[in-house]
């Protein structure tokens, strides 16, 4: 967002805030610029839809700095979720379809979609069953950490589902130390605890 600042503004009148928060009135944006230059800081327009304008004093400088911070730090967090493939043909054995699976196991724990397909050739297009079972089976032992979007569908030659990442409650900041149940029991006046089970 772009700001107005100091001589950019000339409405005829301005609500101003000063740069610890405080209201300090409506005013001519004269008046204003005045007030900020005494304390050396900048005029900045931060509500231009408002009647009046609302203008903040502050360090644009520094506020820039800070805005700037903050989009980079929002960006760093924002994951590109990415759609890994894995192919597989309906004669796989156990073996490389074990190694598939922690494949799709390790792309979806990363938080990727995974794209699951078998790939018919030549008489295989007569078994198509193996390739669905396949899938389903692939699905089933990721079913702990994904759901399945698109059933196994058959496209041309290949048969394919797609599987997403189950949502994840991100791990809670450690905050201070919960005091047990049983300690609180302790406390507790005597009647509170429970008769003893025979």
């Amino acid at each position: 967002m772009v700001h107005q600042i100091n001589e950019e503004i000339n409405d005829k009148e301005v609500r101003l805030i000063g740069d610890e928060g405080q209201q300090l009135g409506i005013m001519s944006s004269e008046e204003a610029l005045k007030i900020a230059t005494e304390r050396e800081m900048d005029l900045v327009k931060i509500a231009p839809g408002s009647n009046p304008p609302v203008c903040k004093i502050m360090d644009y400088g520094k506020f820039r700095f800070e805005q700037a911070k903050k989009e980079k730090e929002a960006k760093k967090n924002q994951r590109v979720i990415e759609i890994k493939e894995i192919r597989m043909g309906p004669s796989i054995g156990e073996n490389d379809f074990n190694t598939k699976l922690k494949n799709g196991l390790k792309f979806l724990a990363d938080g990727d979609r995974v794209k699951v397909s078998v790939r018919f050739r030549g008489r295989e297009m007569a078994h198509t069953d193996i390739g669905a079972t396949l899938l389903k089976t692939f699905a089933e032992r990721c079913a702990d950490i994904a759901n399945m979007d698109k059933a196994p569908k058959l496209e041309g030659r290949n048969m394919s589902m797609f599987l997403s990442p189950k949502p994840v409650t991100p791990p809670k900041k450690p905050g201070k130390p919960k005091v047990p149940k049983t300690a609180e029991a302790i406390d507790a006046p005597e009647a509170a605890v429970p008769a003893a089970e025979e």
